[in-house]
């Protein structure tokens, strides 16, 4: 068993580990990431739990309370690899640093220790690190506080700059985090205990981050907000509630934590409010494959089938307005507006895709420099990203909608750049080193003072080659002038002719290697000490320049957003216009009324798989409008249905998130909320039956739609007895009728509820034709009006191949079960059927004329002997 460290910690420990623990117990959540050397160690439980994540060596390193000392390391220079593979199993990393070179920790005595300090601690939503992200998705964290009886949740991506706070209601928390998906959610310690905030806060698991509730004060978070923005009022960004600022303040003092004050570029504070959202709840974009597979993959989704995006940036847009589509008609047809202009013009299209596919990350490149995690390239980034938005600008002389508020941004930004990006143009070179440490990305002739430092390095380099030349003139010996870091310059020769420069007093003996003996000369050491001098001072000067842009850059952090935000806008435009030319996609009418018109609707997904198997989609029409805003959706399985219903919920996703759908026409009127039950799942860790998860989220439906919603349900009742699970359906279907008055589309296989359709003038039935052929059935996947006169559920099960007998059986006891509804006793009857019979039914009596054409080859017959086939066939016939 590992020394537990908590126990008189310090007592008998090196000062190393004293250190260690010391630094250890004030981050006591995070595995400790030491530095020592070119490696970060990992002792004690650390150590334990880092190695079997990690799948690396635990070895030990001296003693503590008695006990071995657990250890593993990684090397610094690839830590970032290991640290991703930690964060995504769920750990928290405190990097500790060495503070000063070992050189001045000794001189304060041999027992001294190098200082070491924590420089930042990395947690899932604090990252800025390309290798720890995926480019194409957005890293937000969030932050929930409540004062009084008021709840808020702020949302900030560190790595892209954005940050908002909205003021939202208990009921609302779960849809709000489904919309934001947030890779950390920080917390107070209270909440915890509030049955209304539990479900949602659950399935957090290790990314909810929980604090202290003194750390969401209003009047701390106010003081953090203004010194954050250094401005004396927080007016000049909008008014406020104190939950809002509770929230937003502790998000903003949680970065300054993890981050050890190096503050990232954050946006503006911007307000966003709750009803500007089509609500859509976590189960719904579950059922829906919104962003992932039920599997939990991001191909098959809706996002990857619709994502015609060039930039990561407008890859993370367009993901974010698929997660929260707009209420709002104005905004709507805006960004309908611009796509419909490149669907007008195919060429400015293609055109404006090409320049944009050269466009760099210039967002999350502003995000590392302003944490000093950025490099050399992340200025280049900028630098092209400026370059890609100058020709996007002319290219765009004319725009529509929000392409022109993108490209007035666009052009907003560019101004103010224009210093920027002339220093930036001036001084770097095309392809820069990843690292400002190892210099090298300054232009040859663009800075003169470095240009000197350089030409006195290499020039240096080129005397050491001709003094090598001398030396060996002069001695008759074939040595060489080589460098290492510990030595420096030294020349070298092989054992045998050492002797000829032992004897040479102008020549110092410095090392003694096998088969090598190493010398040095007073010429040797000065020239050694002008090389080093001059490329220090060389490096030194490119990392102060490098200092500079990155000032510079961060200078104009608003202005490179307005940059980024406008080509990340025209890249989803036209990405949804090539997916609209492509897909043969329209422009849906959207207003404010509540209607909820499709014709000859298509599912996205369903029918890109069918293109690239070369088989049609069949479209079908929905019409939601009007006076019959429930249509009842009979028919067997495998004929459609939860299609046709996942499809229209997609196309009312896709029209409000400002994209064209796939249909010849679409009139929608806004909805507020979408809820989809389709498909069944349980959830054994709440411990929840699949039907129990159903009436979760039925019950979930009735009490949250409005008649500006649209709901869809599949099958509800089907977990439960016959009887129960009609009854439940039946209520359910009056009750959103009647009651919610949504428009909905319910599915069912309860032919009996078809009756409702009298009762309920709002109600329309419709089913999926099939065609029955050869004691077979052909789906043919189009809805039409009308009830289905049955279920066809045998001859699905017969399609999927269960045995002959087991469907043999199936059809008696049908009949059987269908003669009770006659008033005769079901199950009496069952009873009389033969069982074990159609195990093995009996061999088929062998039938003559079959067994004779069995044994004919029509290939091998001439036209006589097959008329003399037929002669003996027909004369094989039975007489009747």
């Amino acid at each position: 068993m590992a020394a537990d460290p908590s126990e008189n910690p310090l007592e008998g420990a090196t000062p190393v580990m004293a250190q260690f623990l010391e630094i250890k117990a004030t981050h006591p959540d995070y595995l400790l990431f030491y530095r020592m050397g070119d490696f970060y160690e990992l002792f004690f439980e650390d150590a334990v739990k880092a190695s079997e994540a990690l799948d690396i060596a635990l070895t030990k390193r001296g003693k503590h309370l008695g006990e071995d000392i657990p250890m593993c390391g990684v090397p610094v220079h690839t830590a970032e690899s290991y640290l991703e593979r930690l964060i995504r199993k769920g750990f928290r990393v405190a990097i500790c640093e060495q503070m000063e070179d070992p050189a001045e920790a000794r001189k304060r005595g041999y027992k001294a220790v190098v200082r070491r300090e924590v420089i930042r601690l990395v947690t899932p939503g604090t990252l800025t690190e390309d290798s720890l992200l995926e480019p194409k998705q957005a890293n937000t964290l969030a932050s929930l506080a409540r004062v009084g009886g008021d709840l808020a949740l702020a949302a900030a991506e560190m790595s892209a700059g954005s940050f908002r706070v909205a003021a939202i209601g208990a009921a609302d928390l779960g849809v709000e985090l489904a919309r934001l998906n947030p890779s950390e959610l920080i917390v107070p310690d209270t909440l915890l205990a509030d049955p209304a905030l539990a479900a949602p806060l659950n399935g957090f698991g290790p990314a909810l981050t929980v604090l202290p509730a003194v750390k969401f004060d209003s009047a701390t978070g106010e003081r953090a907000l203004k010194e954050f923005y250094g401005v004396a009022e927080l007016s000049g960004f909008g008014t406020f509630s104190r939950a809002e600022v509770a929230a937003a303040g502790a998000l903003i003092g949680y970065l300054e934590l993890t981050q050890k004050g190096k503050v990232p570029a954050l946006s503006p504070l911007a307000r966003e409010g709750v009803d500007a959202f089509m609500a859509i709840d976590a189960a719904t974009r579950r059922n829906l494959e919104l962003m992932q597979t039920l599997a939990g993959e991001r191909r098959g989704s809706f996002l990857s089938v619709i994502d015609r995006t060039v930039t990561a940036a407008g890859a993370r847009l367009l993901a974010s307005r698929l997660a929260a589509p707009l209420t709002d008609v104005a905004t709507i047809e805006a960004r309908q507006d611009a796509v419909a202009q490149f669907v007008d013009s195919r060429d400015l299209c293609e055109e404006l895709r090409d320049k944009l596919r050269s466009a760099p990350d210039i967002a999350r490149s502003v995000a590392r420099l302003s944490v000093q995690r950025g490099g050399p390239r992340d200025l280049t980034c900028l630098r092209d990203g400026i370059a890609a938005a100058r020709g996007v600008r002319e290219l765009m002389r004319l725009a529509h909608g929000e392409a022109e508020t993108a490209i007035a941004g666009l052009l907003e930004g560019l101004v103010a750049v224009s210093g920027l990006d002339a220093k930036l143009s001036h001084l770097l070179v095309p392809e820069p080193p990843f690292y400002a440490r190892d210099g090298g990305f300054i232009r040859a002739g663009a800075h003169a003072p470095l240009d000197e430092l350089r030409a006195l390095r290499d020039e240096s380099r080129r005397v050491i080659a001709g003094l090598e030349t001398r030396y060996r003139d002069e001695t008759g010996v074939p040595l060489k002038i080589k460098h290492n870091g510990v030595l420096g310059y030294f020349i070298e020769v092989t054992a045998q002719h050492a002797d000829g420069l032992m004897s040479n007093a102008a020549y110092r003996h410095r090392q003694t290697m096998a088969g090598a003996v190493r010398f040095s000369t007073d010429e040797l050491s000065t020239l050694a000490n002008r090389i080093s001098q001059a490329g220090d001072q060389a490096l030194a000067l490119e990392k102060q320049l490098f200092d500079e842009m990155a000032a510079d850059a961060l200078a104009q952090a608003l202005a490179l957003a307005k940059i980024a935000e406008g080509l990340a806008v025209l890249d989803v435009a036209s990405g949804l216009a090539d997916l609209a030319l492509s897909k043969r996609y329209v422009r849906p009418k959207v207003d404010g009324s509540k209607a909820f018109q499709i014709v000859r609707g298509r599912h996205p997904v369903v029918e890109a798989a069918l293109d690239a198997a070369r088989a049609p989609f069949v479209p079908n029409d929905a019409s939601l409008s009007g006076d019959k805003r429930l249509w009842l959706v009979t028919g067997p399985n495998m004929a459609g249905k939860s299609t046709f219903l996942r499809q229209n919920a997609l196309i009312a996703i896709l029209a409000q998130m400002g994209s064209f759908v796939p249909a010849e026409s679409a009139h929608i009127g806004v909805v507020d909320r979408l809820f989809s039950r389709v498909g069944a799942g349980d959830d054994l860790a709440a411990g929840r039956s699949t039907f129990m998860v159903e009436m979760v989220e039925t019950a979930a439906i009735l009490n949250q739609a409005t008649d500006k919603s649209l709901v869809i349900l599949d099958e509800i009742g089907r977990g439960t007895a016959t009887f129960d699970g009609l009854a439940i359906a039946w209520a359910t279907a009056e009750h959103l009728c009647v009651k919610n008055k949504s428009r909905a589309l319910f599915a069912t296989h309860y032919h009996e509820m078809t009756a409702l359709a009298e009762r309920l003038s709002a109600m329309a039935c419709v089913t999926m034709r099939v065609r029955e052929w050869n004691d077979t059935i052909v789906f043919l996947h189009e809805v039409v009006p009308g009830v289905a006169d049955r279920s066809y559920g045998i001859h699905v099960a017969k399609l999927a191949g269960l045995p002959g007998p087991v469907v043999h059986r199936a059809q008696e006891v049908l009949a059987a079960l269908e003669e009770g509804r006659e008033g005769h006793k079901p199950l009496a009857r069952i009873d009389d059927l033969p069982l074990f019979s159609v195990l093995a039914p009996a061999k088929k009596e062998q039938n003559a004329v079959e067994e004779a054409l069995r044994a004919v080859d029509p290939d091998a017959l001439s036209p006589k002997q097959a008329l003399e086939v037929l002669y003996e066939l027909k004369s094989k016939l039975p007489l009747n």
